[in-house]
């Protein structure tokens, strides 16, 4: 990567800026997954050993509206990242600027940390945050001593005030080392990959993954599909798909990219199928390609399966975004569970999860650690494998 990071910035005695994602789901006020707070420990800790002063910035979910801030606030974050770093984590409720919380940043020693509220309470008025307003950026620029770190992938394909708006108004922008580890990962995995290279792609929505095909049928050996998407391929062929999702106003893009293709892209042979999507009374594994009338397919079946491992058979590098079924449901999760093995047993392999909906089946389904890496950014890694230019990456400053 030829931008510069943390490390190749002094960082002692000074009020560092940097990006982080702490955007947790929250239920009740409580923190459901901290993740992405441990994620982004390692460049905290840097700065602080460093003899930083760190300012942190992150948004919580939307805010639109006043009434959007109801269970908005950072509050919980301060807490849960006071715990991990063992040490104060100076926050004031609802202060995104103002006199009090300048007072508070200009009162850091070294090695302490603030956050401060969620960036997303400015989109209240006019959407400052979201819609990369100058005043916003210069204002949060000033904060700091001229030393900007990115740290959060999840939103580098975002160009936000909190991101591309600090990087603008600083002397040295860079990036931190997730940020520097995602890129390093995933680039490398589409643009440098260890042959044979496989990439899986599952999900529900073809429209979703449009340019994510397209630039893997450039780049992989093999592109396998799974999850609902399968059905407007299907479709696209004239198989029978039942009552299965189906986007009609992409059969011709499917058609064409089955086309493209030159066999490099590598469909289901069967399905678990069931007569509804929730109440259902029957599931069972279709013959072949083709849904049974009054079925939707909602995970690939095990000749499937069967077909998956042997094509990642040898794999060195493997790119897995989007599950293979609905695998929320113990009766739908074989072919995700499958398709996970089937890749982590490859020997020497790369594997990498896209985030998303993969990294929560990874976890969930007690995969994860088996992974080489694990996005925290679904849709900042989808634009990555599509090969789009991230602009919270294109801000920083060159080497």
């Amino acid at each position: 990567m030829a931008k510069l990071t943390v490390k190749d910035v002094d960082l002692k005695g000074k009020k560092v800026l940097v990006r982080v994602d702490f955007n947790v789901p929250l239920k009740d006020g409580v923190i459901t997954n901290d993740n992405r707070i441990s994620a982004a420990l390692p460049t905290i800790q840097y700065i602080l050993e460093q003899g930083g002063r760190a300012v942190l910035f992150s948004h919580l979910g939307r805010v639109k509206e006043e009434a959007d801030k109801e269970g908005k606030s950072l509050a919980p974050v301060a807490a849960n990242l006071a715990e991990k770093l063992g040490q104060d984590v100076v926050f004031i409720p609802g202060a995104t600027r103002g006199a009090e919380l300048e007072a508070a940043i200009n009162a850091l020693e070294d090695g302490q940390v603030l956050l401060v509220e969620n960036t997303r309470f400015e989109d209240v008025d006019g959407k400052k945050e979201s819609k990369n307003a100058a005043e916003l950026g210069q204002y949060w620029a000033s904060l700091g001593d001229g030393i900007f770190v990115n740290d959060a992938f999840g939103t580098a394909h975002r160009a936000h005030a909190s991101n591309v708006g600090i990087s603008a108004n600083v002397e040295q922008a860079v990036a931190g080392f997730l940020l520097e580890n995602e890129i390093a990962y995933i680039q490398e995995a589409v643009e440098n990959p260890v042959r044979p290279f496989v990439a899986i792609l599952g999900g529900s929505k073809v429209s979703d993954k449009i340019g994510v095909i397209e630039n893997l049928l450039e780049k992989a050996d093999k592109v396998l599909i799974g999850g609902g998407m399968t059905y407007t391929f299907y479709k696209a062929q004239g198989i029978e798909i039942g009552n299965s999702l189906v986007e009609e106003d992409k059969l011709d893009v499917a058609k064409s990219l089955l086309e493209k293709a030159n066999g490099k892209l590598i469909l289901p042979v069967d399905s678990k199928e069931a007569n509804a999507f929730a109440d259902y009374t029957e599931v069972k594994d279709t013959e072949g390609e083709a849904v049974d009338p009054g079925f939707l397919g909602l995970d690939i079946g095990p000749k499937s399966i069967a077909k998956f491992d042997e094509a990642l058979t040898g794999a060195k590098t493997v790119v897995w975004n989007g599950p293979m079924g609905v695998f929320e449901n113990p009766d739908f999760q074989a072919g995700t569970i499958g398709v996970m093995d089937a890749i982590v047993k490859q020997p020497e392999v790369k594997s990498i999860i896209g985030g998303g909906d993969s990294a929560a089946a990874a976890i969930n389904l007690g995969r994860a650690d088996k992974f080489s890496w694990i996005s925290t950014g679904g849709g900042a890694s989808m634009e990555l494998l599509e090969g789009k230019v991230l602009p919270g990456l294109a801000a920083l400053t060159e080497k």
